[in-house]
């Protein structure tokens, strides 16, 4: 798949349609599957307990949560108490072939965004090490995707990201702030009831 050249951050790649539909269906199925062993859940802001818009689950050995004490990785989900579901084939796939000189990912954050769910600008900087990349993958419909620099005052540009498609966050672009502006209803027909959902692939760890 081509990569297509946006004004942004050096470091950042956008893929569009890397996915075809065929592999979109397969990719969403094993996603249904993970998160009927661990079930969407909707996280809170730290120290004001406010709940985030998107509902979230993980898969592979580490998993992001954010609760009233803060941001972290564990190995467990916090309502079930169970491991994470292993990482489907086709995410590593898209690793090695996005980031082939860094070591697996560790963690696949799950997010579904409902009508009305954003998520504002902000940092991945809860890893141990930034040399890995960030890679993000778009299914269901379509969003406005921002990103800026390494600063919240820098400014930002914004295009949007289609069911399929990838984007992989690294160099300079590693901490670049981004976000999710919003989700346009009636874009895509993967999701029976619409919704978007973005899976995050992330390197926790030193090799």
């Amino acid at each position: 798949m081509q990569e297509v050249s946006i004004n942004g951050p050096s470091g950042l790649s956008y893929l569009p349609g890397y996915f075809d539909r065929g592999a979109q269906e397969t990719l969403l199925e094993e996603i249904r599957a993970i998160v009927a062993e661990a079930p969407l859940f909707r996280p809170v802001m730290p120290k004001t307990g406010k709940p985030f818009t998107v509902k979230m689950s993980n898969c592979g050995p580490l998993g992001w949560v954010s609760d009233i004490n803060g941001y972290r990785y564990q190995p467990h989900h916090p309502e079930t108490g169970r491991p994470w579901p292993e990482m489907p084939e086709l995410l590593t796939s898209l690793w090695r072939d996005v980031a082939p000189q860094a070591p697996p990912p560790e963690a696949c954050l799950i997010n579904y965004y409902e009508p009305g769910a954003r998520m504002g600008l902000h940092q991945d900087r809860d890893e141990q090490t930034f040399e890995a990349p960030v890679v993000s993958v778009s299914l269901g419909e379509t969003a406005t995707f921002r990103v800026g620099g390494l600063s919240r005052k820098d400014p930002t540009r914004s295009f949007r990201l289609q069911s399929g498609d990838v984007v992989v966050l690294g160099g300079e672009a590693r901490l670049a702030f981004h976000g999710i502006d919003r989700v346009l209803k009636g874009t895509s027909t993967l999701l029976k009831n619409g919704g978007r959902i973005n899976l995050t692939l992330r390197r926790v760890t030193g090799e």
